[in-house]
């Protein structure tokens, strides 16, 4: 983040906004953030604060304002002075002065005495991800997926047994041109002499998958002593069936998920000594520990 004061005024509000959005109230999540507003005190002098916004609950408004630093040191006790002295003739405004690298001392209990919250609004360190006793937390996931697909049947010919087709059925087959329209989910083997039922599709399963150094396209020849072939509505009795199906090579997939490139900011709340944390997706109040 550059030192632009602007740019980091506008850093916090979004942070706050992400906050007010996550509320269950809907007087908080329609709150409307506004910047460099001017309000008048009570003799009549504009006063200009960084970010101020406002909300009614329970018939009660609720004003507040952040003066916003983006300085380099700790900020001291002068800048808690001039925060009071602007708010000193406006009534009923809660003070809140936010910077990224701290406060010193003075500046502390000068605030704490005046009831002006101090924030550390700032992006995420290494300090961010890990315990106070020095527990590490997830920061980064790494997954080698190794996906090995099962074959694909490329083609299916059947040889149908043609003097049962025309003893048990009104199918004419003497053209040649007969044809089966198959979905391998859909078509059907039923081995009677085996006891046993299956698609093409589970007929693919069986076939076994391939390897890093054995895969690629191949043929097979399936033969039956009593079988049938069922495909739509159609039941036909089947000598054999030629197979050709390819065996995928296995496929490896790395994932690599970084959780902190989904970290917007950190938000430190230094009179109740926590944290919380705003990610693109979600609000972690009380990040990792108490600070």
């Amino acid at each position: 983040m550059s030192n632009n004061g602007r740019e980091y005024e506008e850093f916090v509000a979004s942070l706050q906004k992400a906050l007010f959005e996550s509320e269950q109230w809907t007087e908080l999540r329609n709150i409307q953030i506004e910047q460099n507003k001017k309000i008048k005190d009570n003799f009549g002098i504009l006063r200009e604060f960084d970010l101020y916004w406002e909300y009614e609950l329970a018939g009660i408004t609720y004003k507040t304002v952040i003066e916003c630093k983006d300085y380099a040191s700790k900020v001291s006790i002068e800048k808690i002075d001039a925060l009071l002295g602007k708010i000193r003739d406006i009534p009923d405004l809660k003070p809140i002065f936010a910077t990224k690298t701290g406060y010193q001392s003075g500046a502390k209990a000068k605030a704490l005495n005046n009831k002006v919250e101090l924030l550390i609004v700032r992006e995420q360190n290494d300090t961010d991800w890990e315990l106070d006793d020095g527990t590490p937390l997830i920061r980064e996931v790494v997954i080698n997926m190794h996906v090995v697909p099962a074959a694909r049947i490329v083609s299916f010919s059947p040889n149908i047994d043609g003097n049962w087709v025309k003893e048990n059925t009104e199918i004419d087959i003497s053209s040649g041109n007969f044809q089966l329209n198959m979905r391998n989910d859909m078509t059907f083997i039923e081995d009677i002499s085996k006891s046993e039922k299956y698609s093409l599709l589970q007929l693919e399963e069986r076939l076994g998958r391939g390897t890093e150094t054995d895969f690629g396209q191949r043929k097979l020849t399936l033969n039956f002593d009593d079988a049938f072939l069922h495909c739509a509505d159609m039941k036909l009795k089947m000598r054999s069936a030629e197979v050709t199906y390819f065996m995928p090579k296995p496929i490896e997939q790395p994932i690599h998920i970084d959780f902190s490139k989904e970290l917007v900011g950190v938000i430190e709340y230094l009179g109740k000594s926590s944290k919380t944390v705003i990610f693109k997706d979600r609000i972690v109040k009380d990040w990792g520990s108490k600070i």
